[in-house]
């Protein structure tokens, strides 16, 4: 019962506020009294500057993070699941662990110090003929430092269900592939791979689902007018036109299709995995 209602008051409850997106909303009035302006805001947001360049900036983000970020817990858990010594597994684990549990204010706070003309990552790259710059002030670079940065702080933490998942693998098929001459490189291929197949393809289709959500907290404490060309998403778009414009029926307009797109990609990449790998979310 608990979950249900929680679900029905966070979840589907709020949902009826979509229709500010087809209106004029005023606060003052209310969402019914308010003028209903159909797909206006729709139309404005599509013919608009804005819309192309958030709608690359989000996909490529996303893109760019599923192809580095999302291996790294994969390839991390395989790495710890081969380590004999228990308490060095304990240790890294812990040591990589840290970082999700770090304030995401804290983590930009550093992100930026580290950046700065006079941070140590700035530094190091100075010693190579590079010159001193704040480096979030690079357009080039938001992109680099924010998938790198996402590594550090997720790669240990993401680990922990394929470390799960790979401890669920039956030992037996172990035995047998040393039987047969596998080393342990070709029973990580033949055996614990496949073991843990189900696992990584339902975590990619949800990843996939989400692929227009690129997470705004981390994109506005690292972002500024600057780097807006390559930095700025649908998220932190959402967040300027609604919270500091006060423009509340665009703002909602653009999360909605935001929503509608992140149902689809989900939907999509579901039946593709059911039809091809017999493995789906539903």
């Amino acid at each position: 019962i608990p979950v249900i209602l929680y679900y029905l008051i966070f979840c589907y409850k709020p949902m009826y506020g979509a229709i500010i997106a087809f209106k004029d909303f005023n606060p003052l009035k209310g969402i019914i009294a308010s003028q209903w302006v159909g797909f206006r805001h729709f139309a404005d947001f599509f013919g608009s500057y804005y819309f192309g360049r958030i709608l690359t900036n989000t996909l490529w983000i996303s893109l760019n993070s599923i192809i580095w970020c999302f291996p790294m817990p994969i390839i991390f858990a395989l790495l710890i699941n081969e380590l004999k010594n228990k308490h060095f597994v304990k240790t890294v684990q812990t040591v990589t662990y840290l970082p999700h549990f770090i304030s995401l204010v804290v983590v930009c706070g550093i992100i930026k110090d580290f950046t700065s003309d006079t941070g140590i990552i700035t530094s190091f790259f100075a010693v190579f003929g590079i010159e001193k710059a704040p480096m979030l002030q690079n357009p080039r670079l938001f992109l680099p430092i924010y998938i790198v940065s996402d590594m550090w702080q997720e790669v240990g933490w993401n680990s922990i269900i394929y470390l799960a998942a790979i401890t669920g693998v039956n030992q037996e098929l172990y035995e047998a592939a040393t039987i047969d001459g596998a080393g342990r490189w070709k029973q990580v291929l033949n055996v614990t791979l496949p073991g843990v197949a189900p696992t990584i393809i339902t975590m990619l289709i949800l990843r996939i689902g989400g692929i227009l959500n690129v997470g705004f907290e981390k994109i506005i404490l690292l972002y500024n007018p600057i780097t807006y060309e390559t930095a700025d998403v649908i998220s932190s778009f959402v967040y300027r036109k609604g919270l500091q414009e006060y423009n509340w029926g665009y703002s909602t307009a653009v999360g909605l299709f935001n929503s509608v797109v992140n149902v689809i990609m989900l939907a999509g990449s579901n039946w593709l995995s059911r039809k091809f790998n017999d493995t789906s979310l539903w």
